[in-house]
């Protein structure tokens, strides 16, 4: 009896099991389905394109839902019904029975737990965004979305660059065909009608007529022209007769010398009519009228004589300065023992007291035997070796202290630089040099380079009729400069090209010293007029240099001429 029951209620669960597996069953042959088609997908991306990651199937198959995440392998299900020949021939052998009892253990273990669901999942989980939503391929494998709707994608095809440049040409035709619309520039109150586009300025723009030129406007353009060429012929004649007979000469040297204003600068300079030192002569009453006929003040004049404030020089040292004494060659040699001497006695009188250790004996090989006597006949060999290594030892002191004494080299620099670097606190030597052509470059290297390595300022200036050099330092730089630019350097060398040419040369227009310098640095300067020329000087102060060098040119051209 109980094993009736326990058969009925074994064949009862049987049905309720075989009920839950049929549906279980069709999930997981529609997830089968869903994966196999997956796996067609990744070996079509595998071999359409060999650059790109192989997929990752299971977070393929992950997006389309909770049923998805199974990964389960079951063999075709038979039917649960006992068969009748099932004894005669069994559908399963031993392998295949043992692995269906324990893959339904696995699903009874997953329902009781929940993780498998009879139920298919409803539109709300699959639109839940889990994951991303995979790429599906249908049979002739386009690409389809989840109703099974093919999706079109952008397609790049290639094509020449002819018709790319065409198709650009027809678009920009079109978009200049289209009308602007001139009442949305209007209306902004930033719009400006001389800004505007291109392609509104050419809409409101009137057709262009044939314009026509007047008659006679080609002969009075010639008659012009013709008169523009006498008027220069007429100038350049008077240029000549005036230069002939010294009136330009003389109007050069007048605008030089000050009587006369310059075109640049139509402000002559206020000459007064009366020295302040006169005006105290003058009566008070007359010294606002601005005269010479002015009356004297007789009260003022004495037959007494007025020496006015002695200045000190400003090149005056404030300090003494002493003349050194110059001693003969016996007086120096006989200075020297006596120092030598004394500093012998002392020496000696510090070991006397025990201040200093008495001094080895100073052995060579020429004096061995005297000194070392006994001691090297009974060991020449060892005795020669000590000698030598003292004889060594006293070369490495004096080396050492040879080196010691030796400058570094930014000491050497230094001392070089105030060897040059002359004091001008008490005034500044200054040299005017003139130079008739400077368009050699090695002469203008040379006068540049020397001029600053001699540690010289001023400045070169180039103009077509005078060149200008002017250097301050001190009076040994500028007696080696003078030497360089008066002897050393050969100006007429290279520069003669005919009989006709002038042959080079350089004048020393001036030298004496001023109070300060001018100049910070050595520089070149080209100047194109000569009022640029004497306006650059004017602004460092020494424009009286350029009207002497100017002149002495001037003065030449008219010797030459005559």
């Amino acid at each position: 009896m109980g094993d009736q029951i326990m058969s009925q209620n074994t064949a009862t669960e049987q049905k309720m099991s075989s009920e839950q597996v049929r549906e279980m069953m069709a999930n997981a042959q529609r997830m089968i389905e869903e994966r196999k088609r997956q796996l067609q997908l990744a070996n079509n991306l595998q071999m359409g394109q060999m650059t790109g990651p192989r997929p990752n199937l299971p977070q393929m198959i992950g997006g389309l839902g909770p049923r998805s995440t199974m990964r389960i392998h079951i063999p075709p299900v038979m039917s649960a019904e006992p068969d009748p020949g099932a004894a005669a021939a069994p559908l399963f052998d031993g392998d295949k029975a043992r692995k269906l009892a324990e893959l339904k253990e696995q699903i009874n273990i997953k329902i009781a737990s929940g993780m498998i669901k009879g139920k298919a999942a409803t539109a709300e989980e699959l639109a839940a965004p889990s994951k991303p939503v995979p790429l599906l391929l249908d049979n002739e494998g386009r690409a389809i979305d989840t109703a099974g709707k093919q999706l079109l994608f952008p397609t790049h095809q290639p094509t020449l660059k002819a018709n790319i440049r065409a198709q650009k040409r027809a678009e920009f035709k079109q978009q200049t065909n289209e009308k602007p619309e001139s009442m949305e520039f209007e209306q902004n109150k930033y719009f400006d009608d001389r800004l505007a586009p291109t392609s509104l300025k050419a809409r409101n723009r009137g057709k262009v007529g044939l314009k026509f030129n007047e008659p006679g406007k080609y002969v009075s353009l010639a008659q012009r022209q013709r008169m523009q060429a006498q008027l220069a012929r007429l100038q350049q004649e008077i240029a000549d007769k005036a230069r002939k007979t010294g009136i330009s000469t003389a109007a050069r040297l007048a605008r030089l010398s000050g009587a006369v204003a310059s075109s640049t600068d139509p402000k002559q300079e206020y000459i007064p009519k009366i020295e302040w030192w006169d005006s105290l002569l003058l009566e008070d009453k007359e010294k606002e009228q601005l005269g010479y006929d002015y009356p004297v003040d007789e009260i003022n004049v004495t037959n007494l004589i007025e020496h006015p404030i002695q200045l000190r020089c400003p090149t005056e040292p404030t300090d003494p300065v002493y003349l050194p004494v110059f001693l003969t060659k016996k007086e120096q040699k006989k200075l020297r023992r006596q120092n030598r001497r004394e500093a012998w006695k002392e020496k000696q009188e510090k070991v006397r007291l025990g201040l200093d250790p008495a001094p080895a004996p100073k052995v060579r090989i020429s004096n061995l035997m005297r000194v070392l006597g006994v001691e090297a006949v009974q060991d020449p060999t060892k005795i020669e070796a000590h000698v030598r290594k003292q004889m060594a030892l006293r070369l490495k002191t004096h080396q050492d202290a040879n080196a010691n004494r030796k400058l570094t080299p930014e000491q050497r620099k230094d001392k070089k630089i105030k060897k040059l670097k002359e004091d001008t606190t008490l005034g500044v030597h200054v040299t005017v040099y003139r130079v008739g052509d400077f368009s050699n470059q090695s002469k203008k290297f040379k006068v540049e380079t020397n001029a600053k390595q001699l540690m010289l300022t001023g400045c070169i200036l180039l103009y077509r009729e005078c060149n200008v050099v002017i250097v301050e330092g001190g009076p040994k730089q500028q007696k080696k400069y003078k030497r360089l630019i008066m002897n050393r350097i050969k100006w007429s060398v290279d520069n003669v090209k005919g009989k006709e040419d002038t042959p080079n040369k350089v004048v020393m227009v001036w030298e004496g010293t001023t109070k300060q310098r001018a100049f910070q640095d050595m520089k070149f300067k080209i100047v194109q007029t000569e009022e640029q020329a004497r306006e650059y000087f004017k602004k460092h102060g020494v424009q009286h240099f350029w009207d002497l060098a100017l002149s002495g040119t001037v003065l030449e051209n008219v010797t030459e001429g005559i």
